[in-house]
């Protein structure tokens, strides 16, 4: 694993950790691998070898692929440094929530849509815009805390696996075209509404999404909620 320091503030008042995977691809701002997406102190710890692909999977794949004791070390080497909250940088993960956050006595919040049971009592029906249909199935949304009778009241919408968001991301290459990017997530998200016109708020499942949040709502009307709204993370810093 290695160690990287983002946003300064005083030692004394701690930092979030965020648990990174092992990437290469941009992170502009609003990504949560970027050091000023949370405006709190934070401190990454890449897990190497965790690749996109790697994680971006099912239950079965994930656990397959055995890379949890990895993650459990890294959150425990986060706290022993320090830090005051945990979160990860992508959603998959909530597949490891109950395991990282027993190996930790401060809150670890693995993905965004740990918000959907919230959102779920206040609304009929929430969206989730994610970077793979195909691989976000029920099991992450039980994972998350949806309960099993309002699973279809969570309309899951990916963007285009051929685009250039999907392809640079889970390919982990070094360039991507933002503005393509953009275009391919703003095309879900419109897609969404279409499916649903009534829907009001869409959770965004990956990390690398909110860079482009202000895009969807002005495209789509839709409030879009990402990791970097969740309290439990920030309320240490208000």
């Amino acid at each position: 694993m290695t160690l990287t320091a983002g946003h300064s503030r005083s030692q004394n008042s701690g930092f979030l950790g965020v648990v990174m995977l092992d990437t290469r691809f941009p992170r502009p701002p609003g990504d949560v691998g970027h050091p000023d997406a949370f405006g709190v102190p934070v401190r990454q710890r890449v897990v190497q070898g965790a690749w996109p692909g790697t994680i971006v999977q099912s239950a079965a794949g994930l656990h397959a692929a055995g890379v949890a004791p990895a993650f459990v070390r890294a959150v425990q080497a986060l706290q022993a440094e320090g830090a005051r909250a945990i979160t990860t940088s992508c959603g998959f993960l909530v597949l490891l929530q109950d395991e990282l956050q027993a190996a930790a006595q401060v809150p670890v919040v693995t993905s965004s849509l740990l918000q959907l049971p919230a959102l779920l009592a206040r609304q009929l029906k929430v969206g989730v815009l994610t970077i793979s249909a195909a691989a976000l199935g029920a099991e992450h949304l039980l994972a998350a805390g949806v309960p099993q009778a309002r699973l279809q009241d969570v309309l899951v919408q990916g963007v285009d696996p051929a685009g250039e968001f999907a392809t640079a991301i889970l390919g982990n290459r070094d360039t991507m075209d933002i503005d393509k990017a953009r275009s391919d997530v703003v095309e879900a998200a419109l897609a969404l509404k279409q499916r649903e016109p009534s829907l009001q708020a869409v959770v965004l499942e990956c990390t690398n999404l909110p860079p482009y949040r202000q895009a969807i709502e002005a495209a789509t009307g839709l409030k879009t909620w990402a990791l970097t709204d969740d309290e439990s993370l920030l309320r240490f810093w208000r």
